[in-house]
């Protein structure tokens, strides 16, 4: 197997204080090994175990509260940006400056729990403000069920100026054949909107979480490859919600094992390349920080 690249972001992790950001989605009984807080000291033991270079930070909740937080721990070296969260139905320009002014540089993008909202079409009421997103140079994230992935490819050609990023593949439903058919038509659609990405984070949900390989994973990784390429796809760990299904290590572990084929250049690009173009990171860092990444 071919060696991991040297430079490893994880573009795609979380930390939460529930005191102060509750997380009411996690079943202690089903959900018992993220059924508590994590920190930013836990989040760097991970990255030190896996020889992670950085990560981006994802948002949790629909909190600004959260946001703030998340952007406040976004150093440029080890933390380097955050995907954060703002009412995308309100004054999306005015809540965009109120966060930059905090934390300049530290927002790379914006989410909206979709897979969670009562309205499963939610996010098509909200392109002004998706679009108001794109225009302040910010990437939108896009965590959908399966059954959601067809709006994906409607908010591509209704905000073709807004770079929207895939999480989790558009969670792919590895156990149900059908289900998975119907992912592969519609992820190989989306895939031709030039303004989307995709991220290699969280498709182990999706599988046996006990009893999962890296061969169950196989078709749709090489789905992804063969539709967005290396230029277009970013890694994440999804951790803590990975530790549900074996832990950080022995995903990316299969992820190498997967990406092994490609050639260094390509790889490069999944494990660090693409998040650093698509976020901008390093970039985004305030003028005159000497921790930031050029």
């Amino acid at each position: 197997m071919s060696a991991a690249p040297t430079e490893l972001i994880d573009a795609h992790a979380h930390v939460w204080d529930r005191r102060a950001t509750p997380q009411p989605w996690i079943d202690p009984d089903t959900m018992a090994a993220i059924d508590q807080d994590f920190s930013l000291a836990d989040l760097a033991e991970v990255r030190t175990e896996n020889q992670i270079t950085g990560t981006v930070l994802v948002q949790s909740a629909h909190s600004a509260g959260e946001t703030r937080s998340l952007c406040a721990a976004v150093d440029h070296h080890s933390v380097l940006g955050a995907v954060g969260w703002v009412d995308l139905a309100g004054d999306v320009p005015g809540q965009l400056a109120a966060i930059e002014s905090h934390a300049p540089g530290a927002l790379v993008g914006i989410r909206h729990l979709a897979h969670q909202d009562p309205d499963p079409r939610v996010l098509l009421t909200l392109t002004d403000g998706i679009m108001a997103v794109g225009a302040a140079r910010l990437a939108v994230d896009l965590v959908l069920r399966p059954d959601q992935l067809d709006q994906a490819v409607a908010l591509a050609d209704a905000c073709p100026q807004v770079t929207l990023v895939l999480d989790h593949l558009g969670n792919p439903p590895l156990l149900d054949g059908e289900a998975l058919r119907a992912w592969t038509a519609t992820l190989t659609e989306l895939a031709q909107r030039q303004n989307v990405v995709a991220k290699l984070s969280g498709i182990t949900m999706g599988a046996d979480h006990q009893t999962w390989t890296a061969a169950d994973l196989e078709p749709v990784v090489a789905t992804a490859l063969t539709t967005f390429g290396p230029g277009r796809l970013l890694l994440g760990t999804d951790w803590p919600v990975v530790r549900l299904t074996g832990g950080a290590t022995r995903w990316l572990a299969a992820v190498h094992e997967l990406l092994a084929d490609l050639t260094e250049t390509e790889r490069a690009m999944i494990c660090a390349g693409t998040a650093r173009r698509v976020y901008q990171l390093g970039r985004r860092a305030p003028a005159g920080s000497d921790r930031a990444h050029a």
